[in-house]
């Protein structure tokens, strides 16, 4: 194989499908990166079983074939070349030969032919949306993915078209996240459960215009993304996600409409008095026109308040205010609305159409740190 390429062209290609190169393999070819020309077109690919990418880019071919080079060897030395053109030649015994200006580096690679193809999916549905629209989605709904693989369910989030609305859900115990966006077209209803790894990696890439789209197709155990000639191809949960329309309930004793930045830095305010040893609440007391945020530790105390608009009951409830936050930041509008029922159960944050919706469950605290 004989190609030249651009070294930024070079670099950007590395940089989408390094993601998928596995950190932790017991199989070295894993640890590459596959370079090869197919159709009169250069493209990169890495697997690592759960997610393969693969990506086109330009260049001229002068002979055809392919190789497979150590990844994290193969990045350094393209890195350290000038922006100039980039010669990159094989020989028989798999030996690349990567000229770039006056520097030659030469690398030692294996044949395509162990490594790992991505796998040709049977089409059950597709759907299209803007890149801006998907990336978006998963920032504001990944941080509600759990952490325990003994949940594996959990670690990703449900992807659900349903009546021509698109929905990300994330949970992990603690709190539930939901994203809802209408589809144009129509469509059928559509159930998958992406790992969260997959969703943290196309978020990378993507390139949140507006304009720009992603066409995601569905088989029964994988799921496709094609956009700017990428593709990324990873598989999917296999279990039966939670029902969380199950969980929702519209049922409230107070309503507050609150400014969302003034709320956020009220609750950011008591993270340094938040220690491992004492991981205590910010309790919340919500009165006419006031909310009190207050919290003491041994390391010292905050007492805050702020103005609101209440409907209903007053109440005094407890959160870890993490949760709270991650939703808060995430949240474009100004004004927020916020639903409480009673002290122990779930408060909801959500907008009137309901594109998002954030639960978050309050914790117990001691009625002595009032």
């Amino acid at each position: 194989m004989l190609i030249k390429i651009n070294q930024g062209d070079l670099i950007k290609g590395i940089n989408i499908v390094i993601k998928a190169i596995s950190s932790r393999t017991t199989l070295p070819i894993l640890e590459c990166i596959v370079i090869k020309t197919i159709d009169n077109s250069i493209r990169l690919l890495a697997n690592d079983m759960e997610l393969g990418i693969e990506t086109v880019i330009n260049g001229e071919i002068i002979e055809s074939g392919g190789i497979a080079l150590k990844s994290k060897i193969f990045f350094d030395i393209i890195r350290g070349f000038p922006n100039d053109l980039v010669e990159i030649n094989t020989d028989n015994n798999y030996k690349a030969i990567i000229k770039c200006g006056k520097k030659t580096s030469t690398i030692d690679g294996q044949s395509i032919d162990e490594f790992p193809i991505l796998p040709n999916i049977e089409i059950i549905n597709k759907i299209e949306i803007s890149q801006y629209t998907l990336k978006e989605m998963i920032k504001q709904t990944i941080f509600s993915v759990s952490v325990n693989e003994n949940m594996k369910v959990m670690t990703g989030e449900l992807l659900e078209v349903n009546n021509n609305y698109l929905r990300m859900i994330a949970l992990d115990g603690h709190r539930i996240s939901i994203r809802k966006v209408l589809l144009k077209g129509e469509h059928e209803n559509i159930k998958a459960v992406i790992p969260s790894k997959t969703l943290n990696e196309i978020s990378k890439i993507l390139s949140g215009e507006v304009d720009d789209t992603v066409v995601i197709y569905f088989s029964k155990k994988h799921i496709v993304f094609e956009f700017n000639n990428t593709t990324v191809n990873s598989r999917l949960i296999d279990g039966e996600f939670y029902n969380v329309d199950q969980m929702i309930s519209s049922d409230y004793e107070t309503k507050i409409n609150i400014d969302r930045r003034e709320f956020l830095e009220n609750m950011n305010s008591a993270l340094p008095f938040i220690t491992e040893k004492e991981k205590k609440p910010v309790i919340l007391n919500i009165t006419e026109n006031n909310i009190n945020f207050r919290i003491k530790t041994a390391a010292g105390s905050v007492d805050n308040d702020m103005e609101l608009s209440k409907d209903g009951k007053d109440i005094l409830i407890a959160f870890n205010p993490v949760l709270v936050m991650d939703a808060l930041k995430v949240i474009e509008d100004d004004n927020i609305d916020i639903y409480f029922l009673n002290a122990k159960a779930p408060c909801s944050i959500k907008n009137k159409e309901e594109s998002y919706l954030y639960i978050v469950l309050p914790v117990n605290f001691n009625p002595e740190d009032i």
